[in-house]
C-alpha cells in the first residue's frame, strides 16, 4: 500500500517542481518585457528631445505595438510612435506625431520610412500663415473644410471688403491655399462674378498663395497634405527612412 503510493507522490513533486519553473520562467519574461520596453521607450525619448532640441521636461510619449523582446533580438522594431505637445518643427509649431517602420536598434541603417503630422491650433495657424508676404493671417479662421479670411480692394479710391474661402494643401512640399468662393456685398460670389465687379483687383483674392518651407525642415521630410479637421488644421508629412542614416537629408532643405 505504502510502496504503491510513493510513485505518486515523486510524480507530484515532480509537476509541482515543473509549475514552478514554468512560472519564474513566465515572471522572468514579463519583468525583461517590461525592462527592455522602459529601455526603448527612455532611449528613443533620449533622442528625440536632444535631436529636436527639446527642453529635458518636454512630455514625449513613445509607443512600441507588440512584445519589444522579440523585434530586438531581430534587431529592427515594426513601429514606433512617438507624440508630444507644442512643439516646433521648422515652422510649424503644435502637438506633432512620428510614425516610423522597421526601425533599425543600433548601427547606420536606414528605417522603411514613415509620417508625421503636425496639429496647429488656430492661433498657431495665423502665426504661421502671417509668413506669406501681404497675407491677412490676422483674419484667418476654420470652416472646415476650408480657412476663412477676409481683406478688402480699392475701386476708383473706394475700398471693397472681401470674404474667402481657401482650401489648404500641399504642392511640391510648399504649403498652399487656393481660394474656392467669395463672399462680396453679403452674398456669396464664384470667380467670374467677383471679377466682374471688382476688375483687375480681383486678381489678388483669385491667386493661389503659398508657402514654401522645405528650407527650414530637414531634406528628409516633405509637406504632402494639409486639412482643416475642426477648429484645427493638420499638415502632414512623409518621411525619407535613410534621414537615420543619410547626413545630407538631416540638413535643411531648399525652396525653389
Amino acid at each position: 500500500m505504502t510502496d504503491a503510493s510513493r510513485p505518486r507522490r515523486r510524480t507530484g513533486r515532480t509537476i509541482a517542481i515543473v509549475a514552478i519553473v514554468v512560472v519564474v520562467i513566465a515572471g522572468l519574461l514579463v519583468a525583461a518585457e517590461a525592462i527592455a520596453r522602459s529601455a526603448v521607450a527612455n532611449t528613443v525619448r533620449s533622442l528625440v528631445v536632444q535631436q529636436v532640441g527639446l527642453p529635458a521636461d518636454q512630455q514625449v510619449d513613445v509607443q512600441v505595438p507588440g512584445l519589444v523582446l522579440p523585434q530586438l533580438l531581430t534587431g529592427r522594431l515594426d513601429q514606433v510612435a512617438v507624440s508630444a505637445p507644442d512643439v516646433s518643427l521648422g515652422p510649424l509649431t503644435g502637438d506633432v506625431r512620428v510614425d516610423l517602420e522597421d526601425v533599425p536598434v543600433a548601427g547606420n541603417a536606414p528605417a522603411a520610412g514613415g509620417s508625421a503630422s503636425v496639429r496647429l491650433d488656430p492661433d498657431q495657424l495665423r502665426a504661421l500663415l502671417s509668413q506669406i508676404p501681404n497675407f491677412p493671417s490676422d483674419t484667418v479662421g476654420t470652416a472646415a473644410p476650408d480657412l476663412t479670411l477676409s481683406t478688402q480692394f480699392s475701386v476708383f479710391g473706394i475700398p471693397i471688403p472681401v470674404g474667402i474661402s481657401v482650401t489648404p494643401g500641399a504642392s511640391d512640399g510648399d504649403l498652399t491655399l487656393t481660394p474656392t468662393s467669395f463672399e462680396l456685398g453679403g452674398n456669396r460670389v464664384d470667380a467670374d462674378t467677383l471679377r466682374g465687379q471688382l476688375g483687375g483687383a480681383a486678381d489678388a483674392a483669385l491667386q493661389t498663395w503659398s508657402l514654401c518651407i522645405a528650407d527650414r525642415l530637414p531634406a528628409g521630410l516633405t509637406l504632402n497634405a494639409v486639412s482643416v479637421q475642426g477648429q484645427d488644421v493638420v499638415a502632414t508629412l512623409d518621411i525619407d527612412g535613410r534621414i537615420l542614416s543619410d547626413p545630407a537629408l538631416q540638413q535643411n532643405g531648399t525652396c525653389g
